[in-house]
């Protein structure tokens, strides 16, 4: 069977740069997957993005789809015929299949027999199935703020303008799948692309879908994202190093001027050395985050800038130098402003700038900035104790906590919001704060993002704490809970973060006890409140430790328990996820150690006897908490040997192993359990565990029971999954 090659092009306006990167993503799976479901596959799949176009080069496609053989099973025979002959049930089949009700075949499937219809599917040219699945690529597409234009009822990031469809050489028109026909009227695919806007012919009429990239870079369009993006990282690399310096190229600007041109010049401007006396992060983020330019770093001194940046340009190469010189009038007035407000800013400490704060509403029913700093501060003295810090340290938290939203009064974070945190330690340090505050006042924010830095030092950990708690325990007294992918506070990501800032910096104090002060002191003690906000933060919990932490799912769960546990305020279930809370770092060691188990073949070799015992032992009614056999267990009721000596093993893994476990170390307590193992299965043969005396009952329902807890300081046996077994429902 012959290969041939499919392209289709969509040319629009200039289409947002994150739309182009999401589009194609979408693309890179979704169209295989088309593909596929329609029983076809290409050898190659080349994507194209710029400001004005998305491509897809399809290559080695079969000329038509392979002959298929479906096959669909029916009632059993005994219901499809009778005497022989096809019952009313059997020709319903066979009408509903479409097939000849002559045809239907009768086959063994395990014990009975049953009528199955036979089908053979002759495959479809693939040029006609493109002509249905190509449209559908285009339609799929999602995306922010979609528009439509004209009299088309196509919803698109910017107005199309051209659609290219060819099979090899020829038009292959599109069959848009919508009751009106075609979605965009007038707008008919044909061969006829549009060259760059300065460098390239209006019309570029492409011979063959395989021509398409040799023809794009004659009209001055280079299409491919991967080969512009190395084209401008050599080139900004080498401008740099022409003026001895080191080009800053961070990966998110990058990824944004690639899809900003279709024909990447790298364009070397200046300003004036006297702008160099601003801090560094005013500049590049003028540069960066305003202007798209790379900023050029002291080749000898990395932490210096040298008086040059790096624009990436979409005209004409030959224009270069006024290219240069108009971006650096550009620069050359923000920077201007940015020195003025940052003159202006350094009039007035900024300690004398917190009351202004009273001014700027935090959020409707939760009072100021001003209000929200002294909640800050209130609730950085609770975690501060609880850390049991000394005088200085709290002293450093409490100065810390009073300054860090004090630059939100600023000129300069009003201009340049991003500069929050970032300007409040600039002007901490010029106002001769200790250097501990003026980190804290930049970290608390930290991190900002997924992937991002968490904070270093412990008063920007302490009061980005303190900030995020106050946060959470507001909008959720005010109902603001994050539902679907609506989440306008950030609070997935404010609560993330205490459990990312809790694991790096190891802290074990209670979170349960910390979360209750808070709601007590800041919702009234409200317990619906305290409880949904602990149901969210063991979500949340669950979600790192799979996706940060690579944990599964069962093992999670394992460890967490059921979140809505909390709610429906069950003691037996609730255990785990309170567990999981009052010590967040011990409860990621837990679930990695489960994991460790599991990978060693350790975790299959101890479930079923720990699966066993807990089972049996939810008919009793010991409290979770008991781990000493002592506490429990009559030592007089003992009647068989192979309750005492079961009654031995757990003395011995309380006495060695429970310690050690509620430190973090697990070895001993596993070991425990491994060596309790054989007795576990001589108590099950030899002893009857539900006697008809409700006192042996009790005593031996409490023994299996307390070697239950015991094992639970790792994890709930029960909610592991083994191979072969069914996975508990998950959580949402």
């Amino acid at each position: 069977m012959s290969m041939v090659a499919y392209l289709l092009e969509v040319g629009c306006e200039e289409l947002p740069a994150s739309f182009v990167d999401s589009a194609l993503e979408q693309w890179r799976t979704g169209i295989p997957a088309s593909l596929a479901e329609a029983h076809l596959q290409a050898e190659q799949m080349q994507l194209f993005g710029t400001p004005r176009r998305l491509a897809v080069l399809l290559q080695g496609l079969p000329t038509q789809q392979p002959d298929r053989t479906l096959e669909v099973k029916g009632p059993p025979v005994q219901v499809a015929y009778q005497d022989g002959r096809l019952t009313p049930a059997g020709e319903k089949f066979a009408q509903k299949q479409g097939v000849d009700p002559g045809s239907l075949e009768i086959r063994q499937v395990g014990k009975g027999s049953f009528v199955f219809a036979v089908q053979r599917v002759r495959g479809r040219p693939t040029a006609a199935v493109l002509q249905e699945l190509a449209p559908t690529w285009i339609t799929s597409l999602s995306g922010e703020r979609l528009m439509r234009w004209g009299y088309g009822d196509l919803k698109f990031p910017r107005p199309i303008r051209w659609l290219v469809s060819l099979w090899e050489d020829q038009v292959l028109p599109l069959l848009w799948p919508t009751s009106e026909g075609n979605p965009l009227p007038g707008l008919v695919a044909g061969r006829v692309s549009r060259g760059h806007r300065v460098l390239g012919s209006q019309q570029v009429v492409l011979e063959r879908a395989e021509s398409y990239v040799q023809q794009m870079q004659e009209a001055g369009v280079s299409p491919d994202p991967t080969a512009r993006e190395a084209y401008i990282q050599a080139e900004v690399t080498k401008l740099a190093r022409q003026v001895n310096g080191e080009a800053q190229i961070p990966a998110p600007l990058l990824r944004e001027v690639v899809q900003l041109v279709e024909w990447p010049t790298a364009v070397l401007g200046r300003f004036e050395p006297e702008f160099l006396r601003l801090p560094v992060a005013v500049i590049e983020t003028v540069m960066i985050t305003h202007q798209r330019y790379f900023p050029v770093r002291d080749g000898r001194d990395p932490q210096k800038l040298l008086p040059y940046f790096i624009t990436i340009s979409n005209g004409d190469p030959r224009q270069a130098e006024r290219i240069a010189a108009g971006n650096s009038r550009v620069v050359r007035a923000r920077l201007a402003d940015a020195r003025f407000f940052y003159e202006e800013d350094r009039r007035i400490p900024l300690a004398q700038r917190v009351e202004r704060l009273q001014a700027v509403t935090f959020a409707e029913g939760l009072g100021s900035m001003r209000d929200k700093v002294e909640r800050i501060r209130q609730i950085s003295r609770l975690i501060a104790a609880a850390l049991k810090l000394d005088p200085q340290e709290q002293a450093l938290v409490d100065r810390t906590a009073y300054l860090c939203k004090a630059d939100l009064v600023t000129q300069m974070v009003y201009e340049f919001p991003e500069l929050q945190g970032i300007m409040g330690a600039e002007y901490a340090r010029q106002d001769g704060e200790p250097e501990a505050v003026a980190e804290g006042i930049e970290q608390h924010y930290w991190p900002l993002g997924a992937g991002e830095a968490l904070p270093a030092s412990l008063t920007g950990r302490v009061v980005g704490w303190a900030d995020r708690l106050d946060t959470l325990v507001g909008m959720f007294r005010l109902g603001q809970i994050p539902t679907g992918s609506s989440d306008r506070f950030a609070l997935r990501r404010a609560a993330n973060s205490l459990v990312l800032i809790a694991w790096d910096a190891g802290w074990t104090f209670d979170f349960n006890s910390l979360l209750q002060r808070v709601v007590q002191d800041y919702a009234a003690g409200d317990e619906k409140t305290l409880k949904a906000l602990q149901e969210f933060l063991l979500q949340r919990l669950q979600i790192l430790l799979q996706e940060e932490k690579r944990i599964d799912y069962d093992l999670v769960r394992a460890v967490v328990g059921d979140p809505e546990a909390l709610q429906e305020g069950e003691p037996a279930k609730s255990d785990l996820p309170r567990r999981a809370l009052a010590n967040l770092p011990l409860t990621l060691l837990r679930a990695e150690y489960l994991q460790h188990l599991r990978a060693t073949g350790e975790l299959a070799d101890l479930y079923p006897t720990l699966n066993r015992c807990a089972r049996l032992a939810a008919q009793g009614d010991l409290d979770s908490a008991v781990l000493d056999p002592a506490a429990a267990v009559d030592a007089d009721l003992l009647q068989e040997a192979a309750e005492r000596e079961l009654y031995e093993a757990c003395q011995r893994v309380y006495r060695l192993g429970v310690e050690p476990a509620l430190q973090g170390d697990f070895t001993p307590l596993v070991e425990g359990l491994q060596a309790a193992a054989p007795a576990v299965d001589r108590f099950f043969e030899a002893v009857l565990v539900m006697d008809p005396d409700p006192r042996l009952r009790a005593n031996r329902l409490n023994l299996l029971g307390v070697l239950r807890n015991q094992s639970r300081l790792l994890g709930d046996m029960g909610a592991v999954v083994m191979a072969g077994e069914a996975a508990p429902a998950k959580s949402h």
